[in-house]
């Protein structure tokens, strides 16, 4: 590799990973809200936070970085044109042709590493966090039930509290449940008790030592129980089922399944690495720019182009999986128009003034 293409490689990887940056904190930020979201909800478990936004943010990488390579092009190219140092590459016959080396470098390293972003971590990383979610499940942790504070019960119109929970969410002492309905209202209180599923894996607290009352509310009318040991059951919550759940399953699984769902995966995982070589392209003719023009004039229409591009194959995916399209179409209907727009777009800009056709 020459001392120009070593130059513009090194001002492609700069703003790349500046623009990697900025990306990867709002998707940090994102996951963090909707994990949060999901703890509050009872879905995930406290203690998961952490380790959640963690696996989650690998299979989130295999969308950010597309992007950030398209967007980290177009910024280090237009660069070079706004301050003039295309020209004087270009009269040194240096021109879009020549860009296409280093530029081509920089996109294989980022389709290497979502290659292996796609077809091992990402998997890996989901079936890891569903794990992790199924074991918590086997804990009050997971419904939500923290020491100190009223949570909304699962299903019914309710609110429990615990004033005390070991660091498995196995015991808890001081308990208050309040839940009301057509029949009256019912407030449960004891003094300790254990959270436990039984044979059908349902959730239950093993209520010892409390009082039971039950009534309407608009009657004067109270039936006060005590109780040494009691049993209430916590529903489970409703839980909205997986859009992909092929996403988690091994590349090698996916590849003996001839079936819709596992076909149309295959071609998504092959898409997150096809993807940023066709964008890394299209970005070459899309950089150009006329010297002390503004610096993000063209930014907007490159986001344009990402969003109908992964709408696109978001959309073939979906249809893929519920086999309204051939198997062998794959998503290559949408990647081969991209790649012959891409192109288009490239040998035109060779051609134009400053272009290095020579």
């Amino acid at each position: 590799m020459g001392r120009l293409d070593r130059y513009v490689m090194t001002e492609l990887l700069q703003t790349l990973l500046a623009v990697m940056a900025v990306m990867m904190v709002v998707m940090f930020g994102g996951l963090l809200a909707d994990t949060l979201s999901k703890i509050a909800r009872g879905k995930v478990a406290a203690a998961l936070l952490m380790s959640q936004i963690g696996l989650r943010s690998l299979e989130a990488l295999t969308l950010i970085l597309p992007l950030a390579l398209f967007l980290g092009i177009m910024l280090g190219l237009g660069r070079l044109y706004r301050d003039g140092e295309m020209a004087v590459l270009a009269a040194s016959g240096y021109g879009p042709r020549q860009l296409l080396k280093p530029v081509a470098a920089v996109a294989l390293i980022l389709a290497a590493i979502l290659s292996v972003l796609s077809f091992w971590l990402a998997p890996t990383a989901a079936r890891a966090g569903n794990r992790m979610i199924q074991e918590a499940s086997r804990s009050m942790l997971v419904a939500g039930l923290e020491p100190g504070r009223f949570v909304e019960i699962p299903g019914r119109n309710g609110v429990l509290y615990l004033g005390d929970m070991n660091a498995e969410g196995t015991h808890f002492e001081q308990l208050f449940v309040y839940q009301e309905d057509a029949d009256g209202v019912d407030i449960i209180t004891a003094r300790q008790g254990e959270f436990f599923r039984d044979a059908i894996d349902e959730r239950h607290l093993a209520l010892s030592d409390g009082f039971r009352v039950e009534g309407l509310l608009d009657s004067a009318a109270f039936r006060t129980m005590r109780f040494d040991r009691n049993t209430l059951r916590i529903p489970d919550a409703p839980e909205a089922p997986l859009k992909y759940p092929t996403a988690e399953l091994p590349t090698l699984e996916l590849l003996r399944d001839p079936g819709p769902p596992a076909q149309a995966e295959l071609h998504w995982r092959m898409g997150t690495v096809l993807t940023p070589l066709i964008l890394a392209l299209l970005a070459v003719p899309m950089a150009r720019s006329a010297p002390r023009r503004a610096r993000y004039g063209k930014i907007l229409l490159a986001l344009l182009a990402y969003l109908v591009l992964t709408n696109l194959l978001s959309l073939g995916r979906a249809w893929l999986q519920q086999d309204l399209l051939p198997g062998y179409f794959g998503l290559w209907w949408i990647h081969l128009p991209a790649l012959l727009i891409a192109a288009w777009l490239f040998r035109r800009d060779n051609t134009l003034p400053g272009g290095g056709s020579s």
